[in-house]
């Protein structure tokens, strides 16, 4: 058997934006909406969702019958440990939260890397390696796998060039709520001084030759992105969906409830 194919990474070499979305409720039913809507993404989150790395398999399986949409797994730290456990389950493209150097970007890789490049441990009847059916899965696994490091505090921008050329880093996400609140802008991404960093940002990967990522809900601001030139932009979390949807049916409908009933 071969090597599986990382379509998003076949994406990101040949230069073709990715349209994606956010994964925080957990189980398969939300990515699998998502992966039919038709995205291109779907990021299954365990940093900022209440989910374990063994509650993710079963999401893995289940996006993995949607050609079409790519799963991202974000652990919940940079550590080896929780890599290692996301990539023997099967997880191709991982995003890590949180890299503030060029020594953890090295880090993270050598996490994704068998020895002597690396230090992810073998395992060799893994779900990664089709539990032994792929031939030679522990020489040619990384030419599948792809790394992307989130950069999302002022110290890890102000070192942007050095942490996305550490070598195996394939992609550079930068998270515009925690950028916020790093210059001093909590709970506003939407605010000049961040706008700027984050344009400047994809500026100056797109120099680089780096493709950059984002996560934003404020449209406009999305298609400014990708007009900047964003190879992976995400433009709606799960749950914000379901709120607001929700929100919308009970503002058409509320108006005409029976009278004195109890309102939240």
């Amino acid at each position: 058997m071969d090597l599986p194919r990382n379509r998003f990474k076949a994406a990101l070499r040949a230069g073709r934006h990715q349209l994606g979305a956010w994964c925080a409720l957990g189980g398969t039913v939300a990515p699998e909406i998502l992966a039919v809507a038709g995205f291109d993404w779907v990021v299954l989150d365990t940093e900022h969702a209440p989910v374990e790395v063994a509650e993710v398999l079963p999401a893995l399986q289940t996006l993995a019958a949607y050609p079409g949409c790519s799963a991202v797994v974000r652990p919940a730290i940079n550590d080896w440990v929780l890599i290692k456990r996301h990539l023997d389950q099967g997880a191709q493209t991982l995003i890590l939260p949180y890299v503030q150097s060029a020594e953890e970007a090295r880090a993270a890789v050598a996490a994704m890397r068998y020895p002597p490049r690396g230090v992810r441990g073998v395992a060799g009847m893994s779900r990664a390696s089709r539990y032994g059916a792929v031939s030679g899965y522990a020489t040619r696994a990384e030419e599948e796998l792809c790394l992307i490091v989130q950069v999302e505090t002022a110290p890890a921008l102000e070192r942007l060039e050095e942490i996305a050329t550490v070598e195996g880093v394939d992609g550079v996400f930068i998270g515009p709520a925690d950028l916020a609140a790093s210059l001093g802008h909590p709970g506003a991404p939407g605010h000049p001084e961040v706008v700027a960093a984050i344009e400047g940002a994809i500026g100056r990967l797109g120099a680089l030759g780096v493709p950059s990522g984002i996560l934003t809900l404020d449209r406009a601001f999305a298609r400014r992105c990708m007009a900047l030139g964003t190879a992976f932009t995400a433009v709606a979390v799960d749950v914000g969906i379901l709120a607001a949807g929700a929100k919308a049916l009970v503002a058409e409908f509320g108006a005409q409830a029976r009278p004195g009933a109890p309102r939240p």
